[in-house]
């Protein structure tokens, strides 16, 4: 009997040093993702749209949206609503001022909805691989 409970102690060892594996290579993941402000130093503001170049994006990364709520607000849209810079009915503004949003793999856009903002500059196209 006392031989039984020697293995059954070898297999519960082995499940807990895979369980810790397990979260290390998650908590690792996680670790790798960026965070970036939107527009630096300057924040979600206009002429933002050629804010991402030369910058490498994963799905994961955290994008800050850094703004004053009275005067802007972040709505995600489709690659239509960003070329149209119309959101859709119903979308979900941010309006915080400083919104996080975690970037999908593929297209990501945004754009202001206040009237006029999108169409001066006010919207913003990531890909995040």
């Amino acid at each position: 009997m006392a031989r039984g409970r020697g293995s059954a102690a070898r297999g519960s060892g082995a499940a807990v040093v895979a369980l810790v594996l397990l979260c290390v290579l998650l908590h690792g993941e996680v670790a790798e993702s960026a965070v970036y402000t939107v527009g630096d130093r300057g924040g979600w503001s206009f002429n933002t749209a050629n804010w991402p170049r030369g910058k490498r994006f994963r799905a994961g990364d955290v994008l800050v949206f850094k703004y004053s709520p009275k005067a802007h607000n972040v709505v995600p849209v489709s690659a239509a609503g960003y070329s149209s810079c119309a959101a859709p009915r119903g979308a979900r503004a941010l309006t915080s001022g400083n919104d996080r949003v975690t970037l999908k793999r593929g297209a990501n856009y945004f754009i202001c909805s206040f009237p006029g903002h999108c169409q001066a500059g006010m919207k913003v196209a990531v890909t995040a691989a």
